[in-house]
């Protein structure tokens, strides 16, 4: 009978183990929770992107050296959906979030501001990364939205509509 060789698991674990942290980055991105009001239904509805792991979340990019949050909320948002019109509300939180970047530890802060979509909304185009783009019922967006702390700030603006009576 062959013995077990535990020597050469404990090698095989170690040899999958990722590569030590070497740094830390801190990054800092903006986005926009961007909705309108359907013409048809009357229902509110926001703007939601598919990412190519198929996650369901908002348009956000990269703030730019010399950029501003909301600047970069307003230009990641034409970028990723195509919407020219539009007009920047509230800022309605940040959000901040890690994640692993081969030997790196990213620290993401992302800042969200409500977005409303003007001109015609239906006119948008997606980004060639995205795999989809869709307008949802707020209840959809909340029920598809990857990210807990996303659907946080969408029923803020979500309140934030209803107060001001839009």
């Amino acid at each position: 009978m062959k013995r077990p060789k535990p020597i050469q698991g404990f090698k095989n674990y170690l040899s999958r183990r990722k590569p030590a942290i070497t740094e830390v980055v801190r990054e800092a991105t903006a986005g926009g929770i961007v909705w309108r009001r359907n013409e048809k239904t009357n229902v509110i509805e926001i703007l939601l992107i598919q990412d190519p792991k198929e996650r369901w979340t908002i348009p956000k990019g990269h703030i730019e050296e010399g950029e501003s949050a909301r600047d970069t909320a307003e230009r990641e948002i034409r970028e990723e959906t195509g919407l020219q019109k539009m007009k920047v509300m509230n800022w309605l939180g940040k959000i901040n979030f890690r994640y692993r970047r081969q030997n790196s530890l990213v620290l993401m802060t992302t800042h969200i501001y409500l977005v409303q979509a003007q001109g015609d909304t239906n006119k948008f185009k997606k980004e060639d990364f995205m795999n989809d783009i869709e307008w949802m019922s707020s209840d959809e967006a909340l029920e598809q939205v990857e990210y807990d702390d996303i659907g946080k700030l969408i029923l803020l603006g979500l309140k934030k509509i209803r107060d001001a009576g839009l």
